[in-house]
């Protein structure tokens, strides 16, 4: 937490260190790479996709690679965050009064901790579906299939293999869709893209949105200040 400059300044919390700005921004990149290069494999309309890429031939070796980043990067986000993304008592209340979000009356919800219930759908979605899309992004992919046939000794036949083109392709629409929601909630929520570029957010911010978390940043950083 800043502390205020001759008071000209406002507070600003520190929501988000270097390194997990970091990996979020490796994860929204990969993400995106994915999304365009495999909706480029999608329908054929979308196929001139693939010139962003370099032509189909990059696009195709590009797509898995950009596959086990996400899925790394995710897992990184995942060990951090999935604690504070737990549900609680209090995710309850704010879904039965999550439509004063989309009036503006925030002052009726519960106090929230780091995330609402809202977020943390979005992170356990992601999470489920970031793992269904490896499965079978692997399955669909020769060096990588391969790879496991011989680690776990056996053969994948055409329709397992189909089934996994249904799925994986399943799974990518309601990724990107969740994607998307998460995107315009971001700027909708003014004040939240900075806590992924700058790190802080106002004491203002925080107070209307998370108000249960400020309480424990300041309980902890006075405790810290007495020691």
């Amino acid at each position: 937490m800043s502390a205020n400059q001759k008071g000209r300044e406002p507070l600003r919390i520190q929501r988000y260190s270097g390194m997990a700005r970091v990996n979020h921004w490796v994860v929204a990149i990969s993400f995106v790479i994915l999304m365009l290069s495999g909706l480029a494999f999608f329908h054929p309309s979308l196929y001139p996709l693939t010139g962003l890429f370099g032509g189909g031939a990059t696009a195709r070796w590009l797509h898995p690679i950009a596959g086990l980043v996400l899925a790394v990067a995710f897992l990184g986000l995942f060990v951090r965050f999935f604690t504070a993304n737990l549900p609680e008592k209090g995710d309850v209340a704010w879904v039965a009064k999550s439509i004063d979000v989309l009036k503006g009356h925030e002052e009726n919800l519960p106090e929230i901790g780091k995330y609402n219930a809202g977020q943390k759908a979005v992170f356990w979605s992601q999470a489920i579906l970031v793992t269904v899309l490896l499965v079978t992004g692997i399955g669909l992919w020769e060096p990588g299939l391969h790879a496991v046939e011989r680690w776990f000794g056996f053969t994948a036949s055409l329709d397992q293999r189909r089934l996994a083109a249904v799925i994986h392709a399943g799974a990518a629409i309601l990724a990107i869709t969740i994607w998307i929601v998460h995107v315009y909630a971001a700027i909708w929520v003014r004040g939240t893209l900075s806590a992924m570029t700058r790190g802080t957010v106002s004491g203002g911010w925080a107070w209307r949105h998370h108000r249960k978390w400020l309480r424990k940043e300041v309980a902890r950083d006075s405790s810290t200040s007495k020691t």
